[in-house]
This record gives C-alpha cells, sequence and structure tokens, in this order.
C-alpha cells in the first residue's frame, strides 16, 4: 500500500514555516547534460583543464543548474504538490558561491508571508530559498512566490 503524502494547502502555511530538502550531489554527469541541454558549453563549465586555470580553480555548476536542482530539491520536500497552481516568478536572486563538480546541496525554504487572494479561493506564499552546500555556504538565494490553492471547503 503506498504511503500517502501530507497535502498542504495555503492555509497550512504561516511566516516563520521552514522547511529543509533532502540533499543531492551534483555531479560532472549533471553539469555535462546541462550544458547540452542548455547549449553552454562556456568552458568554466565543460573544461577541466581550462576551469582549473579560472579563479575558481576547478570546475563549476550553471547557475541555473544550480536554480534547476533547487526547485527539484523543493519537490522532495512533499510540501508544495497538492496545493500549487503556479510559480509567480523569481524575484530578488543572487548567485552568491559557486557550485562546484562533487557539492552536495540542500534547499532551506523559509516562508516570509502569507497573503489572501482577492478572490478568496488561492493565496500567495513569498518563500525565500536558498540553495545550501555541504559546508554551510549559501550558494544561491532569493525569493520564490507561489500561488497557492486553499483546502477544498476550508474557510480561510
Amino acid at each position: 500500500m503506498p504511503v500517502e503524502k501530507p497535502k498542504y494547502y495555503f492555509e497550512d502555511f504561516q511566516a516563520g514555516d521552514r522547511f529543509v530538502s533532502p540533499r543531492r550531489t551534483i555531479g560532472v554527469a549533471d553539469i555535462s547534460l546541462f550544458a547540452g541541454l542548455s547549449g553552454d558549453y562556456n568552458p568554466i563549465h565543460t573544461d577541466a583543464v581550462f576551469a582549473e586555470e579560472s579563479s575558481f580553480g576547478q570546475r563549476i555548476a550553471h547557475g541555473v543548474l544550480g536554480l534547476s536542482v533547487l526547485t527539484g530539491l523543493m519537490t522532495r520536500t512533499g510540501v508544495f504538490e497538492a496545493g500549487t497552481i503556479a510559480l509567480l516568478g523569481i524575484e530578488e536572486w543572487r548567485f552568491k558561491a559557486p557550485v562546484f563538480d562533487g557539492d552536495t546541496v540542500h534547499v532551506v525554504i523559509d516562508i516570509e508571508e502569507t497573503r489572501l487572494a482577492s478572490d478568496g479561493q488561492r493565496g500567495i506564499l513569498k518563500r525565500r530559498v536558498s540553495l545550501v552546500n555541504q559546508r554551510g555556504e549559501v550558494c544561491q538565494t532569493g525569493v520564490l512566490p507561489l500561488l497557492m490553492k486553499c483546502r477544498p471547503g476550508a474557510e480561510v
């Protein structure tokens, strides 16, 4: 019998809530596949010798690869799927530190604000998210506002 995931809707969140994702290691295969998918073959990502001679001293993952992995790790928390309607944007995004080949990352999600939409059937979560490596360094951070359903039959 499959285990049912918890179902979170807009009214289940409040400012101050924090969620932490599982971890994932980003390897050279991920970087190479992303280069092929995106067409971004910048040598800092794809040429180990070039990367060793760079200011980073080694190959780094694409910034948007980190962002893509972040969204996948957020999904693995299991708290947003049931009520998600749409991602509303990417705000205040900062690339603070590189993600290196072999780094293991996780995501910290802080709910900063909840706001009911004018129709009373949906709400907006202001989520500040951070991609954090195994050394505890924040590699990327920003706000990913999310439009959420209210629980069916619930009064908000």
